[in-house]
């Protein structure tokens, strides 16, 4: 390649790759996988030591992107920089010169720095763009295993990694019933908490610190090895990533073990990290421009597996979205039969030149989430449909943030109806059990339905339902006791199960708390009240007043109404555990689950947080006589602990 065209690439590699770096990294969202940005990425290094030119703003020098959020920011002390990688477990012994290294999980979060002033936590930094980051302290303190106070009483603070296990993903997405709304991974799920302007949510979705850098101490400590500092830092009540010590000899070896390990992981890891295990040698190697010398990431290499594109599946939901689903040839990847994975949305399948024939790779992004990692073929015959695959009208192409995506326009899809319905029956909304989107999609070609309000109809249609595959008279007498239950609701349920765009259930509260339960005054609230309201900002608060300024949706919503009583929470001068903070782990017997048991508390005007601390007043903990680490907190702060029993006993029982 000529040096005018390797400079002429290389201007377009800075163009995609800072593109996909904004993306991923102010908005939460993406716009290739980490596969195609790693391979462009090596590409940009290979032309710039060929060339000898590094740009201006080069990805490969500037780490991230100026912070574009609502929180305040602070500069880090010293610059936080990526690491430099390879996929060769074989250069690794001769990385490490002969000397002991520590061997760790790279975990798949977001990088938190910690401070600690006197024993107690006194601020949390994300990393941010490597030198200024967003301060998101009072999310940190309803982290789920941060301690908030430590026996080390001097300046300390530690970096470590925030994350959200894959059971917590799932078990949050399983609790969302539209497609488009569930979050596409467990890191993106974690930097949208961990950077919420409004810390409950934070606290109700379990983040995990992990921590595996001690930055500074005081002078009155002295390590000799980062083994060392780890060993202290668990002293301190920290989790820490696990660590290995390691030598050239044993390096592979271990890399082979932790590999094997990776499928029974819950926590997301993109790869390894390898240090040097001496602090004052590994001080004494200094840094580059990007990289410090003393650590490098180890990524996996990831198994790809060659199959033929058969078809782009287009899937609609409750708001119009339609998201392209690409569907193969069956191929066995990490020890699995694969044979679809998601696109996410038009531009990436634009950027992979996808046609149907096409010969594809394919691999599992961190060994678990099937992606396609390049286009062989590249025919780009692929084109996003005119026309809605469910109802046939006009779909409409949309931008936004440099994002394609497809939409389809009819308000009367029935892809959206049978969604918002789904949404409409959910555990958090109006809980009508027995209604899964198979049997909503089959009431609304039978007529019995059209809408959500008809459900409180179903009486009429006692027949046809009860002579339905499936059903009977008991699954019909289920069913209309679920929806006879579902008429009393409290006003934030009924909000959330209307499908409010960017209201979720703690949002929902919130509002209806700040305007008195009064579904009236909510349904009418203007963008200046609702801005007024903490933890909502102006494009939540624009969003919500534009929906109940369309008179469909107020109709909708003043009808089902009719059918239904709304239920204000018990007032907190009327409960005794009013302004009572509590923490609640172990399992429960008299509620559903423990957010059952948060929502009974908070309706009386009590609090639930993730971690005891002194302004705890009771751990509600079934077995009192437990080690766990809560219980032990407990203890030592003398806060009761508590049983389901007694909770309950001094609230005034479960009935309202």
């Amino acid at each position: 390649m000529e040096e005018a065209k390797k400079l002429e690439r290389m201007q377009e590699l800075h163009r995609i790759l800072k593109a996909a770096a904004r993306a991923y990294y102010q908005e939460n969202a993406e716009i290739m996988s980490n596969f195609e940005y790693d391979t462009l990425y090596d590409e940009l290094v290979e032309l710039e030591k060929e060339t000898g030119i590094v740009l201006a703003d080069s990805p490969t020098i500037k780490v991230g992107y100026e912070i574009v959020s609502e929180l305040p920011k602070e500069a880090h002390a010293t610059p936080m920089l990526s690491l430099d990688k390879t996929k060769d477990r074989e250069s690794l012994a001769g990385w490490l010169q002969g000397r002991e290294g520590v061997l760790s999980w790279k975990l798949d979060g977001l990088t938190n720095v910690l401070t600690y002033e006197n024993g107690a936590l006194v601020k949390g930094v994300t990393r941010g763009n490597g030198e200024i980051g967003e301060i998101i302290t009072n999310n940190v303190k309803v982290y789920k295993n941060v301690p908030l106070s430590i026996p080390y009483k001097g300046t300390l603070t530690v970096r470590g990694e925030a994350i959200i296990t894959y059971s917590e993903f799932e078990r949050i997405n399983g609790e969302i019933a539209e497609a488009e709304a569930k979050y596409k991974n467990p890191r993106n799920l974690c930097s949208g908490t961990v950077r919420q302007l409004n810390n409950e949510i934070t606290a109700q979705r379990n983040v995990l610190f992990y921590a595996y850098t001690l930055v500074s101490a005081g002078d009155e400590l002295s390590f000799v090895t980062r083994t060392e500092q780890m060993e202290f830092l668990k002293e301190q009540g920290f989790t820490c990533v696990e660590y290995i010590p390691v030598t050239p000899e044993t390096v592979v070896e271990c890399i082979n073990k932790m590999e094997e390990k990776l499928p029974m992981n819950d926590f997301p890891s993109d790869g390894l990290v390898l240090t040097f295990n001496d602090i004052a040698y590994a001080k004494s190697l200094g840094r580059t421009a990007k990289f410090p010398r003393d650590s490098i990431a180890f990524k996996w290499a990831d198994e790809i597996a060659e199959t033929e594109l058969l078809e782009i599946e287009w899937s609609a939901s409750r708001t119009g979205l339609i998201n392209p689903v690409a569907i193969f040839t069956p191929v066995e990847l990490e020890g699995t039969t694969v044979s679809r994975a998601s696109i996410h949305n038009v531009s990436i399948m634009e950027s992979l030149a996808l046609g149907i024939g096409d010969i594809v790779q394919v691999y599992k992004a961190n060994m678990i989430i099937p992606q396609i990692a390049a286009n062989l073929t590249g025919s780009g015959t692929a084109m996003p449909p005119e026309y809605c695959p469910v109802c046939g009208e006009k779909t409409s192409l949309k931008v936004e943030n440099e994002v394609k995506s497809l939409y389809c326009v009819n308000g009367e899809c029935p892809a959206k109806r049978v969604k918002s319905i789904a949404h409409f029956v959910t555990r958090d909304a109006m809980n009508i059990d027995g209604l899964s989107e198979a049997t909503i999609e089959k009431f609304l070609n039978e007529k019995i339905i059209t809408k959500a309000a008809d459900l409180f109809r179903l009486t009429a249609h006692k027949k046809t339902i009860i002579g339905m595959e499936g059903f009977g008279e008991k699954s019909y007498a289920n069913l209309l006791a679920s929806v006879e239950a579902a008429r009393t609701v409290t006003p934030a349920r009924f909000l959330y199960a209307l499908g409010v765009p960017n209201i979720g259930v703690s949002t929902a509260k919130v509002i209806c708390r700040a305007f008195d339960e009064d579904i009236e005054r909510v349904m009418n609230a203007s963008v200046e009240e609702l801005v007024t309201v903490e933890g909502i900002g102006e494009v939540i608060a624009e969003a919500f007043a534009d929906y109940f300024k369309k008179e469909k949706n107020r109709a909708d919503a003043k009808e089902l109404l009719t059918f239904l009583t709304l239920e204000r929470p018990v007032a907190a001068k009327e409960s005794v555990i009013a302004g009572k903070t509590f923490v609640i782990t172990g399992k429960v017997f008299q509620f559903a689950g423990r957010s059952e048991l948060k929502s009974y508390i908070e309706e009386r005007g009590g609090k639930v947080t993730g971690s005891v601390t002194a302004k705890t007043d009771y751990l509600i903990n079934n077995d009192a006589a437990s080690q766990s680490s809560k219980n032990k907190t407990a203890r030592e702060l003398n806060v009761p602990v508590i049983t389901e029993e007694e909770f309950l006993q001094m609230a005034g029982g479960k009935e309202v």
